[in-house]
This record gives structure tokens, C-alpha cells and sequence, in this order.
């Protein structure tokens, strides 16, 4: 498991551990020398170090002097400082790490254009100087590195919003400490292993439970035909599509099957509510009515965006005894949280974590790097994904994904990561074969996600 420190929890480790042997500067400067020198190949071309005047200068130091012991030519320049001409094997950017607190601007900005002009491999000491290591966003400017080592821990900032975008391949480096009892971590398989089970020989249809998927006003019955797919190829053992638009039937997946909404709710052990449902007196008077529901709920979409503007049926969810999920996109987030999309986005770790004590549901804020929040205060980050998923109808393929894992017994906290994490993973194995990141349709991720979630249970399909 990577654990992931926010700034405050850093700096309690790194008091106190103030006094360890070797010091931790020491320990950091060596570690990134030892991958500088695995970058550099059998090349050994000459290292530009660019070292601030803080601690993430001093480990920058540390590791061009561990350099240069090796026989490699380092040169290092400080913010203001020209740089000396010639070609160089390795930019090391040891500028700002953690500490900062206000917008790259002057001759430091000035020199992150100079990093960002190079050609051959950038590696970022902790984070690419400009970045945020609590929330991934961007100070003014920010270093776009190939590789990034991160000590101690992982940092939040570098696996959401702009971060995977400017910190390369990430290493872990935990410069040999103990790290227990911290809330938050990359996303993992343990986050679900457990639930991994194959499936018994005597079993049949009623094993694996019974979704409901509820929404398809008029127009966008879409949205709840493929979270109802989703679910069914996810392995709930029934699917009803319980529409607000009448259809006979979804030609596509003849298997769902359609019913009103309140037919849907009678036979559902697990409920997914909201793509495509709208905002009529009809959409409210379900969210009313699945409030009370004694099995786990999932809200999306359009029954998020109903709770932000009825209080009294958010905090009627909020008063659940049975499992809660609810997965937001960064502007349903704002609406439930009644402030911008901006505000979200600025620290995407507390906002999930907020929605989660709020609903005391268990949270995906979807986005570049998912977080997904606990209402125990756990959080994870999802590293799987990619751009692909930017496309109409992707979240509505996660709900039902998440659905189907509720439906067949997955505790909420377990379906929400297993779902989210094969949701990226599908995408990544679309791309990989050729067919993406651009025009990635959102039904086309539900054969993979099945495929990728019979492998990892040990039965390929």
C-alpha cells in the first residue's frame, strides 16, 4: 500500500523523526541520487541540479554531492542564476517541494521555463516544483517532469487534478520510516481483495442479488440503460430498469428488465438512482420514497442535483441506516456542498471527505485521480484511467458497475473501490489495444471492466 501524507501530516513525521540517524535529508538526497543515476543509463551525460533555497534545495544539494562522489559531472544553478551552456544527460528540479505557499512567479518562474524547455528526462525531488503536493493544482506555473520521486510517502497532489499531468512516473521512496494509522493511500486491490470470490457451482440468479436502476426521463433513457447493462454484465444476478420514459424493451439487452420505477424498487436488494431521471415531482417522489430503503443506494446524476435542492430529502439520506454511495462529478460536488465547481476542484481531498461525513456515505469524487472518501475518514486515490473516459455516459457505466458489486454482497466501501478502479482499468486496457484515449464510447467499457473482473477473481470469461 502507498501511503499518501498531506503537508500537516509530513510535517508531524518529519518532527519527529528530527534527530534520526542518517538525517532524512540525507537519506532523501541519496535516494534521488540513486535514481538519477538509473535514469542516466550507461549515458553519465552531466546533471543540471536546480536547487531553492529551502529543504527541497538542501536534498537537491545533498544528491549532487552523492553525484558527484560517483564520478558524474553535476552543475548546479540556483533561481536568477544563468545556466551554463551545453547538453545535459538529467534536469533535476529541486525547487520548491511541499512548502510552498503562494504562485511561482519571477526569476523562479523563469527557471521552471527553462526545466520545462529540455528535451531529455526531468526528474521532480517530493514534487514538481509549482504543484501543490495537498490538492494537484498549479501555483502560477509548474515544472512538467518525466519522473518524480516522492519521499516518505506518496503526496495527494501528484495523483489528482493537474498532477498526474506534470509529475511523470511516480516513485515512492519512504527513506526507510514506519508509516501506520495514516487515513489516506493510493487506491489498491486490498481495498477489495476479500470480495474476490469465485463463484460456487450451486448457485443460481437470486445468489447474486437483485438492481434496480431507476431514471430514463423522457430523452435520456440512455443514461439508465447503460448503468442497467453495466450492472448486468458486473454480475447482478437480476436487472430491472425501472424507467421513467416507458420502453418495452431494451433492444440491445433484451436480459434488463424494464418496469416502472416503483415495479424496480419492489424487487431491487440494491438500488442505483438518478442517470437520466431529471427533476420532475415524479424524480422527487422517488428519491422520497428510496430514502427509507433498508439495502444499499447509490445516487448519481440528476438525484444528487435533486438532494442540493431539497435539504430535507438530503438530510433524510443523510439519516440512513443502510449503506450509502454517492458519486459526483466536481459540479454535482459544488451543488451538494453549495459552493463552486473552482472550490471543489482546489482541494478534491477535502471535499470528498466533507460529502462523505455530510451523507455518511461512502464518496467517489470523480476527476482526474477519484477520490474516494469513507465516512470513517479513509480516503484513496485512484490511479487507473485515462482521458478516455471523458465522454458522455461514463459515469453512468461506474454506477452501474458499483451496483452490480452491491447487489452480489460487496460491502459499500469495497464495491466503490473494485468498481472505480476496473471503471479505469478498462479504460487503460481500451487504450493499450489501440482503440482510445479519443473516442472511447462509454458502452465499450463494460465488456472490458467484465473481462478484467473475471481475471481478477480467476476465471477469464
Amino acid at each position: 500500500m502507498v501511503t499518501l501524507l498531506r503537508a500537516a501530516e509530513l510535517r508531524e513525521l518529519e518532527t519527529r523523526y528530527a534527530v534520526v540517524r542518517p538525517p532524512l535529508m540525507e537519506r532523501a538526497g541519496k535516494a534521488a541520487a540513486e535514481l538519477a543515476i538509473r535514469l542516466l543509463g550507461k549515458r553519465r551525460g552531466r546533471v543540471l541540479v536546480c536547487a531553492g533555497p529551502g529543504n527541497n534545495g538542501g536534498d537537491a544539494r545533498v544528491m549532487a554531492r552523492l553525484l558527484a562522489q560517483q564520478g558524474i559531472a553535476v552543475v548546479i544553478v540556483a533561481p536568477g542564476e544563468a545556466i551554463p551552456g551545453g547538453d545535459y544527460g538529467l534536469v533535476v528540479d529541486g525547487l520548491f517541494g511541499i512548502g510552498l505557499a503562494r504562485p511561482v512567479t519571477g526569476p523562479y518562474a523563469g527557471l521552471v521555463a527553462r526545466i520545462n524547455a529540455f528535451a531529455g528526462p526531468v526528474l521532480a525531488l517530493d514534487v514538481p516544483s509549482g504543484i501543490d503536493g495537498d490538492t494537484g493544482r498549479v501555483m502560477g506555473t509548474a515544472v512538467r517532469a518525466t519522473h518524480t520521486i516522492s519521499f516518505i510517502g506518496g503526496k495527494p497532489g501528484l495523483y489528482t487534478l493537474d498532477g498526474p499531468d506534470h509529475c511523470g512516473e511516480v516513485t515512492v521512496d519512504d527513506l526507510g520510516l514506519s508509516l501506520h494509522g495514516f487515513p489516506g493511500a493510493l487506491l489498491a486491490l486490498d481495498d477489495f481483495r476479500a470480495c474476490l470470490k469465485p463463484r460456487e457451482r450451486n448457485s443460481h440468479k437470486g445468489s447474486y442479488g437483485s438492481l434496480a436502476v431507476i431514471g430514463g426521463a423522457s430523452g435520456m433513457t440512455g443514461a439508465a440503460l447503460l448503468a442497467a447493462r453495466a450492472g448486468l454484465k458486473l454480475g447482478a444476478g437480476r436487472v430491472f430498469a425501472g424507467l421513467l420514459q416507458t420502453l418495452a424493451v431494451d433492444p440491445v439487452q433484451p436480459e434488463l428488465m424494464l418496469r416502472s420505477p416503483g415495479d424496480a424498487l419492489a424487487q431491487a436488494t440494491a438500488l442505483v438512482v438518478g442517470p437520466g431521471m431529471g427533476d420532475s415531482d415524479a424524480a422527487v417522489d422517488i428519491i422520497r420514497r428510496v430514502a427509507s430503503a433498508d439495502f444499499p443506494l447509490l445516487l448519481d446524476a440528476d438525484a444528487l442535483n435533486l438532494l442540493a435542492a431539497h435539504p430535507v430529502l438530503a438530510s433524510q439520506i443523510a439519516r440512513r441506516s443502510a449503506a450509502t454511495v454517492v458519486t459526483p462529478h466536481p459540479a454535482e460536488a459544488a451543488r451538494l456542498l453549495a459552493t463552486s465547481t473552482d472550490a471543489i476542484q482546489a482541494d478534491r481531498v477535502a471535499a470528498a471527505l466533507e460529502l462523505a461525513h455530510r451523507f455518511k456515505a461512502d464518496v467517489a469524487l470523480k476527476g482526474c485521480g477519484t477520490v474516494v472518501a469513507h465516512p470513517d475518514g479513509s480516503w484513496r486515490i485512484n490511479t487507473s484511467g485515462n482521458p478516455g473516459l471523458a465522454s458522455g455516459g461514463s459515469g453512468d457505466v461506474l454506477s452501474g458497475i458499483t451496483g452490480a458489486l452491491l447487489a452480489q454482497g460487496w460491502p459499500a466501501a469495497a464495491a466503490l473501490c473494485g468498481a472505480v478502479h476496473l471503471h479505469g482499468a478498462a479504460a487503460d486496457a481500451l487504450v493499450a489495444s489501440g482503440a482510445g484515449p479519443i473516442g472511447i464510447a462509454a458502452g465499450e467499457l463494460i465488456p472490458v471492466a467484465r473481462t478484467l473482473l473475471n481475471r481478477l477473481i480467476g476465471r477469464d470469461d
